[in-house]
């Protein structure tokens, strides 16, 4: 069983929601980093390993540059994020950008940038070709369909995904590619995600690692790169275990030797593109009880909401909450956790055994470190909140201000009314 510690005293909290208000995600760097290493050390046995962080998972580029500094690359969806990695620091093949129905400006920034560039589709072939032209290095995202059975919530069955080329067109991607120019090239798949039973992360290395050995058969290509994806999960519920990374690496390291290496392809640069198994853990959310309702139910209404962590009321997802001060105290109360927009999803916990709360109470949402400020919006006319960031040394910085009603309505000319 996992237990939900939190990263700084009651005391600590208290005198950071003072100084800065309520609510905000608040990250740990030193368990981030701790667990950055832990991922390069299980791969430690590949000819080269590179981690590109998902950059979707946690935008913020203090967080990146932390990352960067620690050897990690970034992998990118649209064009913001290739800008965002842009400004921390990386280029050329730091970067991957895998996207899908992909404008031709994102494609002309990647290829400014000398990124990786990652088709998810044949067709995208000839569009890339016409807008930008087709790189010395390219890739493609690989969709197994059936031959990878399962699935879950968030990607679903790879049949039904809209992501990645099939295995009958794969081959002909690599063929036409080469013909346009391309000269290297990577593999990559992603079919799952939050995952976690470890060897699903092993039958796809093999999966991966025999399509490099029939690329070459039929078709004389040398992958170079093999992209593994990333889907790891993380315990969010307090009975759930973490995936073991030495075990991942161990045995995806057997596969290497009994797969690649026999077959002439070694060495092949290993690459994953972990986004929520890096920061999730060691992000929380920190809000405030505003009010208490009891009718039908009982609520506690804090000052933040959907808006602010979207997982729980699009996905029904868990995360483990934790009163402030009233850690020890008995769990003979049951709520719903709730924020103020207005939906009836708008629920972080329903019927959650936790001890009496008071209104003031602060409340930590734990496990908030990837897809939760990511996911926020400003429906209903709520305001995104501030990202801090708890130093190594225990001090605090501001990495991201909250939103403010200019910013809600500065895309408006109310002149023009």
């Amino acid at each position: 069983m996992v237990k939900k510690d939190l990263p700084f005293s009651v005391e600590k909290l208290e005198s950071i929601a003072k100084e800065y208000g309520t609510p905000f995600h608040i990250y740990d760097e030193s368990a981030i980093i701790k667990n950055v290493r832990g991922l390069k050390e299980a791969f430690s046995w590949a000819p080269e390993f590179k981690e590109y962080f998902a950059v979707k998972a946690t935008p913020n580029p203090y967080i990146l540059k932390i990352l960067a500094e620690e050897g990690l690359g970034a992998d990118c969806s649209s064009l913001p994020e290739l800008i965002l990695a842009e400004k921390v620091g990386l280029r050329g093949e730091d970067i991957v950008l895998t996207s899908n129905n992909t404008p031709a400006q994102e494609y002309k920034k990647a290829r400014d940038l000398g990124a990786i560039i990652n088709l998810d589709d044949i067709s995208h072939i000839d569009f890339l070709d016409k807008e930008v032209g087709i790189p010395e290095m390219i890739s493609f995202r690989y969709n197994p369909g059936s031959l990878r059975q399962g699935g879950n919530s968030i990607i679903g069955n790879p049949e039904d995904a809209k992501y990645g080329v099939t295995r009958e067109q794969i081959f002909e991607c690599y063929s036409k590619v080469r013909s346009l120019g391309a000269k290297r090239f990577g593999l990559h798949t992603m079919v799952i995600s939050n995952e976690l039973d470890p060897n699903f992360f092993i039958e796809t290395a093999r999966m991966m690692f025999e399509l490099a050995v029939e690329l070459k058969r039929k078709l004389n290509i040398c992958i170079e790169v093999i992209n593994l994806g990333g889907g790891i999960g993380i315990p969010y519920r307090p009975e759930q275990e973490p995936v073991d990374l030495n075990y991942v690496g161990k045995m995806i390291e057997k596969v290497y030797n009994d797969t690649i290496v026999p077959n002439g392809l070694n060495p092949i640069k290993i690459a994953m593109e972990c986004g929520r198994m890096i920061t999730g853990p060691y992000g929380y959310l920190v809000s405030k009880v505003l009010h208490k309702k009891e009718i039908y139910k009982n609520y506690v209404g804090l000052d933040s909401c959907m808006a602010d962590l979207m997982r729980p009321g699009i996905y029904g997802a868990y995360h483990h909450i934790s009163v402030i001060g009233k850690e020890h105290l008995p769990l003979d109360h049951v709520y719903d956790i709730v924020g103020s927009l207005c939906e009836n999803n708008d629920k972080f916990a329903i019927d959650r055994a936790l001890p009496k709360i008071d209104i003031n109470d602060l409340i930590v949402i734990h496990d908030t470190g990837a897809h939760g400020h990511a996911m926020g919006f400003n429906y209903n006319g709520k305001l995104r909140s501030q990202e801090l960031l708890l130093k190594p040394d225990k001090t605090v910085n501001l990495i991201r201000r909250a939103e403010t009603i200019d910013d809600y309505f500065a895309t408006l000319d109310f002149s023009l009314l």
